[in-house]
């Protein structure tokens, strides 16, 4: 086995070898927010000179100890040439001391905050992809989040629009797009540009690698049809938590044990049914409490009990929970069971007390991941969609984000 698997590996090309991969948090890291200090979730995208903040719970609650990096990518998520110096102005891989106790809560956790810029940190100096990676005090590596720094040289104009094939009109959604650098001269572009499309700023179902098909004058133009394209989904499903003792439209039941249970409606399978409009937020999260003024230490964890009625077993792969409450990974705390009993498959997972968006995804024995299996696609289902500009300048030894454009598809165009 090991001799078969090191073939394996002297086959695959060097720089798929070498492609950095965020590294998922542990069950015992919760609650992982990283932005740019607007309490919005996602994948950060931030301009040259914004601020970053990344918050998480650490469940053991016994104030550990917690140290950060930074590092700089290419554009295919190999590492730059730059030395550290070139990217950042004062030192990393240090402490991160922000960090308070809960209050009032039956789970007893450790909240940390890490803002950047800080007096050791003072500045990322350059565009491009980054990696924060996070160790504990044996300088073990316990997760990591990729992050994105753009400089506003270029504007990218997107449009969402419905798929040209007649079969996956009702099903598909095309991202086309220009970039126009009037005031930045790009040289050889088929070469030298690489555009990325993010669906809800979900990294893992990005679209990389897209060439302009062509240019006019100083604007590229990508008006691509199949290249482009996304499965558009259907809107996440939700349940609100802010109360621990009240059911909501979404909670039938709550028990108390040693923490607190809510029990959730049991959902279905809408893959077959006509779509419904469901105001979701992209499948983010916020967290909130009732019981407190500080969410960020007096919000309880809960453990919210899942079930989806199938009525039968789904073969030929798994049934998972999927959001970004957990950066979209898909791991044992996500995998649903089927009880035959109840006839639905079922799950029960900790979550801190707020809004979540969930939907429930089918992980097919060959490793694809099927979004739609059980939610359905459909073309009205509003979704946003982030489009990045690389630029590797003749020489450069870096690529750099020249732009970045959004567009969402509740103004689908024919």
């Amino acid at each position: 086995m090991k001799t078969t698997f090191s073939i394996l590996l002297l086959l695959l090309p060097q720089w798929f070898l070498a492609q950095a991969v965020a590294i998922p948090s542990p069950n015992y890291i919760r609650t992982v927010i990283f932005n740019d200090g607007s309490g919005h979730t996602g994948t950060p995208i931030i301009q040259l000179g914004q601020p970053l903040v990344l918050e998480f719970d650490d469940i053991i609650g016994d104030e550990a100890n917690y140290y950060y990096t930074i590092e700089h990518f290419n554009y295919d998520w190999t590492p730059s040439q730059l030395v550290k110096s070139e990217y950042l102005e004062g030192f990393d891989n240090v402490r991160i001391n922000n960090y308070q106790n809960s209050y009032n809560t039956l789970q007893l956790y450790s909240h940390y905050e890490l803002k950047i810029p800080n007096e050791d940190t003072e500045a990322l100096l350059v565009s491009g992809n980054y990696m924060l990676n996070i160790f504990n005090e044996e300088k073990e590596l316990v997760f990591s989040r990729k992050f994105m720094i753009y400089e506003p040289l270029a504007q990218v104009s997107v449009v969402v629009r419905k798929s040209r094939e007649v079969k996956l009109i009702h099903s598909r959604q095309v991202v086309n797009f220009e970039v126009n650098s009037s005031d930045f001269i790009i040289r050889n572009p088929q070469e030298s540009v690489w555009a990325v499309i993010l669906q809800n700023e979900n990294l893992k179902t990005g679209i990389y690698n897209i060439k302009p098909q062509y240019n006019i004058g100083n604007t590229l133009i990508y008006k691509y049809d199949q290249l482009t394209s996304f499965w558009a989904g259907n809107e996440y499903l939700n349940f609100d938590s802010k109360n621990l003792r009240s059911a909501t439209v979404k909670i039938r039941e709550i028990e108390v044990r040693e923490l607190y249970h809510h029990f959730l409606f049991p959902d279905e399978i809408r893959a077959f049914e006509p779509y419904t409009y469901n105001p979701d937020i992209n499948g983010k999260f916020v967290v909130r409490t009732m019981q407190g003024s500080d969410p960020d230490i007096e919000a309880g964890y809960i453990w919210t009990h899942f079930a989806l009625r199938t009525y039968d077993y789904l073969e030929d792969g798994e049934v998972h929970l999927y959001g970004e409450f957990n950066n979209f990974v898909l791991d044992e705390t996500t995998q649903m069971t089927y009880n035959p009993e109840t006839a639905a498959y079922e799950n029960a997972r900790l979550f801190k007390q707020g809004y979540y968006d969930y939907k429930y995804v089918f992980l097919r024995n060959d490793g694809i991941l099927d979004e739609g299996f059980i939610s359905g696609n459909f073309i009205s289902t509003e979704n946003d969609y982030t489009v990045l500009i690389y630029y590797l300048p003749p020489g450069g030894r870096y690529t750099r984000i020249i732009g970045v454009g959004n567009a969402s598809s509740i103004n689908i165009a024919n």
